[in-house]
């Protein structure tokens, strides 16, 4: 994915950080809001990888800081779910002026509460996600134990939250008490999406069940089983991520973006820092390549030599599906099973190096149908006439340049 640092003028003055992820060709089929959990950041991993998972699926998503947190100005003491209703709707304000308005917000815990508070304050939004989010935010205040009692006598306290220390000041939890979420919930007028683990120990599961029941259709429901809250579990937030993806497909993508030809014609592959992982980009589809775990990556996408190889299965394939439909052939499947492998230049009959390494891809072709043995031949002859076999086996010339900035 790209990514770009922004700066989001807050609605008090502040600054509030943010990161804009972006698909490989930069160019999203649309836009999501991302609000983190309770004194979290924008770069917390669940976060990273959630947002990283919608990009391959060309869903930009705009992270930031609350005020007070992460690199964001202002007094986290000062804030309250108010206060995060408001540095949201600031940030949909502030995508929709530079590029276009979110359709899709998504919270998170605490940030959950906050999106169902703010979606109706942002009017492009089409669809809410909200990800172990409490169904009624007083839950936090609750959660703080004797220190809410502190706050109410003395005016503010300290708090000790996952062993880091804030300052949580009375206009918090007086903000919270004045708050109807069922009434937000029931007229929501967006489609919700509500994504709970069962073995959630800070907010439990029963939270989501409320949140379902009092949401009007269109709304979904699923489970990370086996998840903790934070999704600390790269597997659990990237399976969220793909979750979110699909279910929000219907709702935020324009109906004409599949129509429309790509603005940058070209396949484009991007590997960023940490990693062989290359997020590819070819006619609107995603696609992902890496290396084993043996070499050093992670094995989330078949190899580059994997997929020049399933090209080749690809393109063979379709010609025998081809040359048989135009013949009238009885061809019912056409299979290519391919092997990729290096040998010693001797060790090939027909080729004219003699010295050296050579690739070799070994094809088999399996055909299923009632067809005559000389059909079957023409077909297996047909499979050389493929164009990435004829590419494969021409002289290629390739020419590489350096983009200029």
């Amino acid at each position: 994915m790209q990514l770009q640092k922004l700066d989001i003028p807050g609605p008090g003055g502040q600054k509030l950080s943010a990161l804009l992820d972006l698909p490989v060709d930069g160019a999203p089929v649309a836009y999501a809001l991302f609000a983190h959990c309770f004194t979290c950041s924008k770069n917390l991993k669940a976060v990273y990888h959630i947002s990283r998972t919608l990009t391959r699926e060309r869903i930009g998503v705009l992270r930031f800081d609350f005020t007070g947190l992460g690199e964001s100005g202002g007094d986290f003491a000062d804030t309250s779910l108010l206060s995060n209703v408001e540095d949201l709707v600031a940030a949909a304000d502030f995508l929709a002026a530079r590029f276009e308005g979110p359709r899709l917000l998504i919270g998170h815990s605490f940030g959950g509460a906050a999106v169902l508070q703010a979606a109706a304050a942002i009017p492009s939004s089409r669809a809410v996600v909200t990800i172990a989010a409490p169904a009624d935010p007083r839950h936090v205040s609750r959660t703080l134990g004797p220190a809410a009692q502190a706050i109410a006598a003395r005016g503010e306290a300290h708090v000790n939250i996952s062993g880091r220390t804030f300052t949580l000041r009375k206009k918090f939890l007086d903000d919270l008490k004045g708050i109807d979420t069922e009434a937000v919930i029931q007229n929501l007028n967006r489609a919700l999406l509500v994504l709970h683990s069962p073995l959630d120990d800070i907010v439990g599961i029963e939270n989501a069940a409320r949140i379902f029941q009092i949401a009007r259709h269109p709304k979904s429901f699923v489970s990370l089983d086996q998840a903790d809250h934070l999704l600390s579990n790269i597997a659990d937030s990237r399976y969220a991520g793909a979750v979110i993806a699909a279910w929000a497909e219907r709702y935020i993508a324009p109906a004409k973006a599949a129509a429309e030809p790509a603005a940058d014609p070209r396949i484009t592959a991007r590997t960023g820092p940490g990693g062989f992982v290359t997020e590819i980009l070819a006619n609107r589809h995603s696609l992902l390549a890496d290396e084993p775990t043996r070499v050093g990556g992670t094995d989330q996408g078949p190899t580059p030599f994997d997929l020049l190889v399933a090209a080749l299965g690809a393109c063979t394939s379709m010609t025998l599906r081809m040359y048989a439909d135009r013949k009238g052939w009885p061809l019912e499947a056409a299979t290519v099973r391919l092997k990729h492998g290096k040998i010693h230049a001797d060790e090939c009959e027909t080729c004219e190096t003699r010295e050296g390494m050579l690739d070799r891809i070994e094809r088999e072709i399996e055909i299923e149908g009632a067809l005559e043995a000389d059909q079957k031949l023409r077909l297996l002859q047909i499979a050389d006439r493929c164009p990435v076999h004829k590419t494969l086996t021409s002289e290629v010339e390739i020419t590489t340049r350096l983009k200029e900035p």
